[in-house]
């Protein structure tokens, strides 16, 4: 699924085959390319449901791909402890048995749901990690139909962020339910979580120049090959061929949002996954890529989810108390 460049819409740059989701990214002169110490060493990997794709730039491919290596195994240790697809996961465990004991997790996935919570809490509900029933009973990509207003009208507007309870018990953090209905789901903010942790285990490999990209969540470490920052084009809601702008970036998160990719049809009528916690349904917007620019990728993730729809102004507001130095960098 990686996205084909437009050749006059680059600046006559070549791009890196690294394009899932909603991301291109470019800043690989072809000049430079050829020598040693612009040595770009890619891989594509299957991970958290998406695509995990790596260009690391390193004069020696063997440092490289073991730092690839460190990098993967963080995704995946992220992958097996948040996900709610898998019952031995820490979020399986608890999606089970936290509604009638306390579940044990560990830091991360403690890190991680206080994080989801906080924004809840900010944003009054816009964000709720704990609506996982009402994403499976959407399921967009599998449906072709919406759900029984009846069923979707169960899980509408209960905050059920609310009901969830993180605590530590005898030196342990602890997950507790007060609503059967809770049902936690990561996948907004435990993505991002992992880029971060991937990043930091290129760093530790001594990597400095690299991008790390996962289904729309992206870290841009230092400058491309030509010590020029990055270029990130972003993908054309309307044309997955096209790019509806490039950014340049170094040092910093990207991750966009879109309604474009996971949705069906009914009736004319467009439904997305990105649901709106009020109504248990797709959110009501003209938008349709939302993009956010933050320090790290946990936080542009869940802000892309967590602000979709809003104007660039109240989304900066909110913004500024939750992440200060993010922002609103695109809105299509």
């Amino acid at each position: 699924m990686g996205i084909v460049a437009r050749k006059d819409s680059v600046d006559r740059r070549q791009f890196i085959a690294i394009g899932v989701g909603a991301f291109v990214v470019a800043g690989l002169p072809v000049a430079i390319a050829r020598t040693r110490a612009a040595r770009v060493t890619r891989r594509t990997v299957p991970v958290m449901g998406t695509i995990a794709e790596f260009a690391v730039v390193h004069p020696d491919v063997a440092t490289a791909e073991r730092a690839i290596d460190a990098a993967m195994a963080e995704l995946r240790l992220v992958e097996s402890t948040m996900t709610r697809f898998d019952a031995r996961s820490e979020i399986g465990r608890a999606n089970a048995s936290a509604g009638r004991e306390p579940v044990a997790i560990g830091a991360a996935t403690a890190l991680v749901v206080g994080e989801a919570l906080r924004w809840a809490d900010a944003t009054n509900g816009a964000f709720d990690p704990a609506i996982g029933g009402a994403i499976e009973l959407w399921d967009v990509e599998h449906r072709h139909e919406p759900p029984p207003d009846g069923a979707r009208a169960t899980l509408a507007n209960r905050e059920l962020f609310r009901q969830v309870e993180l605590d530590d018990l005898r030196g342990r953090p602890h997950l507790r339910f007060h609503d059967p209905a809770v049902h936690l789901d990561l996948g907004a903010i435990a993505k991002g979580y992992g880029v971060d942790r991937a990043v930091q285990a290129l760093r530790a490999h001594g990597i400095t120049k690299a991008v790390v990209d996962v289904g729309g969540d992206l870290y841009a470490l230092g400058t491309a090959a030509d010590n020029e920052p990055w270029q990130i084009g972003i993908q054309s809601p309307d044309d997955d061929r096209a790019l509806a702008d490039i950014l340049t970036a170094s040092d910093i998160a990207i991750a966009t949002s879109g309604t474009y990719r996971q949705f069906f049809k009914y009736r004319g009528v467009r439904y997305h996954h990105l649901l709106d916690p009020v109504t248990a349904a797709p959110r009501n917007t003209i938008v349709r890529s939302f993009t956010i620019r933050a320090d790290s990728c946990m936080h542009a993730d869940v802000a892309a989810t967590a602000l979709y729809g809003r104007t660039d102004d109240d989304a900066n507001r909110t913004l500024a108390r939750l992440a200060p130095g993010a922002h609103v960098d695109r809105i299509l």
